[in-house]
């Protein structure tokens, strides 16, 4: 088809040289997939070349503890992604072997449809299609569909076309062509429509759509949250916890979070001295404010029975999120 040869033959000229497509080695493929699935491509290569020298192999990610593997990721977000890699190669070497099928690869923690079909595709060259932001956004506008993406309706219409697509043998270097394009060509904002190889047969440049599409209904709700802060400084030490499930940044480490009782407490009885105040933070489905206090101490207040002491110089060993470390530099 020549859409799809059109593609293929742009990516030959103009496709991203990418160390983890140098390789058919599923395990780098499938960490480069985790690592960039919230992330920009130019962040998440440090990362991944991070990861992959320390964790060359995925037996050596599974021996790692979470802790370990959190504090690598430290600064990427979305820390479930870590989690979940972590888990996914304990699975795989509990299994043998990098699982070789697009519905084995399926059962691995934190990997969906897309990155199954990514792995899947670029280390075994199963005929299966990827469909991530960038195919969205490409076939939308290519093919004139406004069907909302974000609809059962939407990602199966688009599933269906870009499975479609495919072609035989190729399927490797026509997934890497499509995101590819998205990415460099038909880019969210401003994409370079007048010298595009595809311009005289796409539906949204005819139609002056190009802007509005694709299309996504507005399901998002962004809510505020406060949160305050204090940093104990205590003979050397300072105090923190780790944060539980159900909630932001499982797992990962912070200093002493006061709740309304914690808050009238160390209020009346210590003098806190204000570091921060109300700042910004900004995740996806809510906007934190964050207040950050310091108390220095001589003698060491009584905490929730989860909270340890540690050295001051120790707390660099521990995951914290952005925020934190973001309070901890105007220390």
């Amino acid at each position: 088809m020549a859409f799809a040869s059109t593609l293929l033959a742009w990516y030959k000229e103009y496709g991203r040289d990418l160390p983890w497509r140098q390789t058919r080695d599923p395990y780098p493929i499938w960490l480069s997939e985790i690592i960039l699935q919230q992330t920009q491509v130019k962040q998440g290569w440090d990362y991944w070349e991070r990861f992959m020298h320390r964790w060359p192999t995925v037996e050596a990610l599974a021996a790692a503890t979470e802790d370990e593997v959190l504090r690598e990721w430290q600064g990427l977000g979305y820390y479930s992604r870590a989690r979940n890699l972590h888990f996914a190669a304990k699975q795989i070497v509990s299994m043998g072997q990098f699982p070789d099928t697009l519905e084995d690869i399926k059962k691995l923690k934190g990997v969906g449809d897309y990155t199954a079909a990514a792995i899947a595709s670029f280390a075994f060259d199963i005929p299966a299609a990827v469909v991530d932001g960038n195919v969205y956004r490409v076939l939308a506008r290519h093919f004139g569909i406004d069907t909302p993406i974000n609809t059962t309706e939407g990602k199966k219409v688009f599933a269906a076309l870009a499975q479609e697509l495919l072609p035989q043998g190729q399927a490797a270097a026509y997934n890497q062509a499509i995101m590819d394009f998205g990415a460099i060509q038909c880019t969210p904002a401003s994409p370079n429509c007048m010298f595009c190889p595809l311009v005289e047969s796409c539906v949204a440049f005819r139609s002056g759509t190009v802007a509005q599409l694709p299309v996504k209904l507005k399901t998002l709700k962004v809510t505020e949250r406060h949160l305050s802060y204090v940093y104990i400084r205590c003979n050397g030490e300072t105090a923190i916890h780790r944060r539980g499930p159900g909630d932001i940044w499982q797992g990962l480490w912070e200093p002493l979070l006061l709740n309304d009782e914690l808050y009238s407490l160390f209020t009346h009885r210590y003098s806190l001295r204000l570091v921060k105040k109300g700042v910004r933070h900004v995740l996806t489905h809510r906007v934190l404010y964050a207040d950050f206090y310091l108390l220095e101490i001589g003698e060491k207040p009584a905490l929730p029975p989860d909270y340890i002491w540690i050295a001051e110089a120790d707390i660099e060993q521990y995951a914290l999120p952005r925020l934190i470390e973001n309070l901890l530099l105007a220390l």
